[in-house]
């Protein structure tokens, strides 16, 4: 029985958990930094200023939570254990290759 080895490269490794958090929180707390202006802006501007700022400032908080929580991934592929890209669905067989709940051959 051959094993075969696989090398893997530092750059196809994930992102650290804490530099992602981290990012993630700086994007939130510049998209509510925005939000805090547009709320200060509504004191000192008058018609349709009014109305556009007063969207933003309701509206900013929902874009915030998505752009903070967009991933680095692709769509439609998942990181497999081992440090496989594969198509979502199309995870690696376990056991030895053979089919869970099948009849085996």
């Amino acid at each position: 029985m051959k094993h075969e080895t696989q090398q893997f490269s530092v750059t196809s490794l994930p992102a650290n958990p804490a530099d992602e958090r981290h990012a993630r929180m700086v994007r939130y707390t510049l998209a509510m930094g925005i939000r805090l202006l547009c709320l200060a802006g509504l004191l000192f501007v008058q018609g349709w200023w009014l109305l556009i700022l007063g969207v933003a400032a309701v509206v900013l908080p929902w874009f915030a939570v998505v752009i903070a929580n967009t991933g680095k991934n692709t769509p439609g592929t998942m990181q497999a254990p081992g440090g496989q890209l594969v198509p979502l669905g199309q995870m690696p067989l376990r056991g030895g290759g053979r089919e869970t709940g099948g009849r085996p051959e």
